[in-house]
């Protein structure tokens, strides 16, 4: 299949080039705005008793008061707020209201901190538009008059709250996209020139990767509104890395199979053709693995990693396309001026380290394997370590940022749990009026759970059917003592509960307890599912039963060693109080599907070579010869340009670029080089049972050495000398 398909693009340069051109300016023209949200509430399904509170807080309270904004007022000496200070904020705050700014809603004074150098300004916004770009405007322009209003003053003023968390993070993601964009290109553009010395060939996989990144975006602007998905500004950056690392990938595959094709004396059209048709299988298979792990994601509960699943799915899908397409097509049409000046091309190198790797695996097999092995082994032990944050706000921009400056200020002003207090929702389940006597009781349990700074009845709506409990924790709401304070006021608040009333806990504190729950049901989903649909496609691609057993255990054992380095680097290393929570499963997916694609590569070779008549060891050190250095250009391209997300200047891209590109480096140059093929020749011939697909083919009767070669497969089982040299 795949030797027809270069066949038809082969002969068709043109036409496929342009299908391409027509198909990028009808879905860029037509694709939709792709929507961001930001608010983590958005995240979680309806069924979360944290988001049954919230609807219950809008039916009941539709008019309550909840901050969006927050104005955190200080003197620019650091001293404490004279009276003359107070005048000034009143003036400012009662100003703010009458500019009627858009999304606003209510601007209040707020309450002075306990040592009087603090004191604040709260804004309500329309709930409706949290994290939308409508109400990222608003809070600009709330920011701007703020500061506006404060000039000629002694005051230093300070937005913050989680609609001006919303807009720094967005600034954020804008800053990071362009670091990891140019980044990401300037590493590809070296390293292509240092392996290949020919200027096209390095600027060319930019030039169609990027038709094919506008083209992916359109289409996933379309997914996202057709199946009404959440979108965040973070996935962006990893789009970014994602489309130009993997397509890179692909075109490193089909670049170097087609110079070998060439040196073996193809014409530079066969050669093409014949380089699609032996390894067109393993790029589609590896991106069968990407791209169904991807889909797994679709299982999660968690709103971000529904939308990113599809989302990466769609871009490493456009890129297999234009790998088997888009790129032979054009390199074909360009033919061997590609590799312009250098002319290393037109002989096969002696590849002396990768042979001598080669040599060395074949030898001592069983010694590599251990080696290996207990490498990895060593590097999982940190997952013991391992904790998770929920403050995606802060881990998505610099602690520099406005917003996080009053984060943190306030934090140290107030009770830590004040800027995100905890609400219970006491409700009668006949819907007659509660029975108010029972509230200070009620109160003052809620008061004494551990972790509680203080608990109090704030509010019942006309009906008398629900009152709202405010409860101020200890601690600051993404913390892991303050989710493990809010789980034992959601025991208190459901038992005490008087009779015939139930009660919900909301507030943010009780939202990151869900996800936290949301993140444990995607580790018993979707890693299983990913791991048996990858399994399915090794073994189809490989027909065996037993090669993806041990193959997808190797990846699972890598996952193990990066998300360990990845606990001693952040946790141990910089003081990070956790790892962002949604790490673990997007590690997890691009470390074991991306990660696969080498083994992919790696055993596909292996599989080629034993087919030619050596056996197990030997066909394990060919394959390493021949592989090896397709799998080290590639695995570094990928892990450099996800190691540029560390430049982004967030915690959440540092962690992520850190994890993938240490995972992608261990599946390339341990997995890959070292476990796979030293596993597969000590397995022998029964790791392809029951396909038996590493015997050599015998030509039929009659056919061998008689009429002209045709065709790749023909000509390969002849094209080896004594020493594995092609041509």
């Amino acid at each position: 299949m795949f030797r027809r398909i270069g066949n038809v693009v082969v002969r068709h340069p043109i036409w496929t080039i342009v299908a391409w051109l027509i198909a990028a300016v009808a879905i860029v023209a037509t694709a939709p705005s792709l929507p961001s949200n930001s608010d983590e509430s958005s995240f979680l399904p309806k069924s979360y008793e944290s988001i049954k509170a919230a609807d219950l807080q809008q039916k009941a309270f539709p008019s309550a008061f909840t901050p969006s904004a927050i104005a955190l007022y200080q003197r620019t000496d650091g001293g404490k707020l004279t009276a003359d200070d107070q005048k000034d904020v009143a003036r400012i705050t009662t100003e703010l209201g009458k500019k009627h700014i858009d999304q606003v809603q209510k601007v209040v004074p707020g309450q002075p901190s306990k040592d009087g150098r603090y004191t604040l300004t709260l804004v309500q916004m329309d709930s409706k538009n949290a994290g939308q770009p409508i109400q990222n405007d608003a809070a600009k322009e709330l920011r701007d008059e703020a500061k506006k209003l404060a000039k000629g003053t002694d005051l230093d003023v300070k937005l913050g709250g989680s609609a001006v968390e919303a807009l720094d993070q967005e600034d954020s993601s804008k800053r990071g996209e362009a670091i990891i964009g140019i980044g990401t290109f300037a590493i590809i553009l070296v390293t292509l020139l240092i392996i290949f010395r020919a200027p096209l060939l390095a600027i060319l996989p930019l030039v169609l990767i990027g038709l094919v990144s506008a083209v992916a975006n359109g289409l996933i602007a379309y997914a996202t509104k057709l199946f009404d998905l959440q979108a965040n500004s973070s996935i962006s950056s990893i789009l970014i890395v994602v489309l130009f690392g993997v397509g890179t990938d692909y075109f490193l595959f089909l670049i170097f199979r087609y110079r070998e094709s060439l040196r073996a004396g193809d014409e530079p059209k066969l050669a093409m053709i014949n380089a699609v048709g032996r390894v067109g299988e393993a790029i589609a298979s590896a991106a069968g693995a990407v791209i169904i792990a991807f889909l797994a994601l679709v299982l999660s509960t968690l709103g971000f990693l529904k939308q990113m699943g599809p989302a990466l799915a769609i871009a490493v899908g456009a890129t297999l396309v234009a790998g088997l397409t888009l790129i032979p097509a054009v390199v074909s049409l360009i033919g061997p001026k590609v590799f312009w000046p250098s002319k290393s091309w037109q002989q096969e190198p002696q590849n002396a380290r990768f042979a001598a790797l080669g040599r060395s695996v074949q030898r001592r097999p069983a010694l590599t394997a251990i080696a290996s092995g207990l490498i990895l082994l060593a590097l999982s032990t940190g997952i013991v370590g391992y904790k998770a944050s929920f403050d995606l706000a802060s881990g998505s921009m610099p602690k520099t940022k406005e917003s996080m400056v009053v984060q943190d200020r306030m934090q140290k002003a107030y009770s830590a749990g004040a800027a995100a207090p905890t609400d219970v929702y006491l409700s009668s389940t006949d819907g007659k009026p509660l029975d108010r006597s029972a509230f200070d009781a009620y109160a003052r349990k809620l008061g004494a759970v551990d972790g509680v700074a203080n608990a109090r009845m704030s509010q019942v709506n006309k009906a008398g059917t629900t009152a709202d409990f405010t409860v101020t924790l200890k601690y600051e709401a993404s913390t892991d003592k303050a989710i493990d304070a809010v789980g034992r006021v959601r025991d208190v608040a459901h038992n005490e509960a008087p009779g015939g009333t139930e009660a919900l806990v909301g507030g943010m504190s009780s939202i990151f307890k869900d996800i936290d729950a949301a993140v444990n049901h995607d580790y018993r989903t979707v890693f299983p599912v990913a791991a048996l649909l990858i399994m399915v496609i090794l073994g189809l691609l490989l027909r065996s039963v037993v090669a993806p057993w041990y193959l997808i255990a190797s990846v699972g054992l890598g996952f193990g060693a990066t998300l360990g380095a990845t606990v001693w680097v952040f946790q141990e290393g910089q003081g990070h109080s956790g790892l962002m929570f949604m790490l673990p499963v997007i590690m997890y997916l691009f470390v074991v599907a991306i990660g696969t694609d080498y083994n992919i590569l790696m055993i596909a070779r292996l599989r080629e070579e034993a087919r030619e008549g050596r056996e197990p060891r030997e066909a394990a050190g060919m394959a390493l010869r021949h592989a090896g250095p397709t799998v080290a250009a590639a695995g570094f391209i990928l892990a450099a340009t996800f190691a540029t997300m560390m430049l982004a200047g967030n915690s959440l891209l540092s962690e992520m670029g850190f994890a993938v590109s240490f995972g992608i480096t261990v599946a390339a140059f341990v997995m890959a080089m070292f476990f796979t093929p030293s596993l597969t020749a000590l397995i022998g011939h029964a790791a392809w049972w029951p396909g038996h697909g590493d015997r050599a083919r015998v030509p039929a009767a009659g056919t061998a050495g008689s009429g002209p070669v045709r065709g790749d497969e023909e000509r390969d089982s002849t094209a080896h000398d004594p020493a594995g040299r092609r041509g």
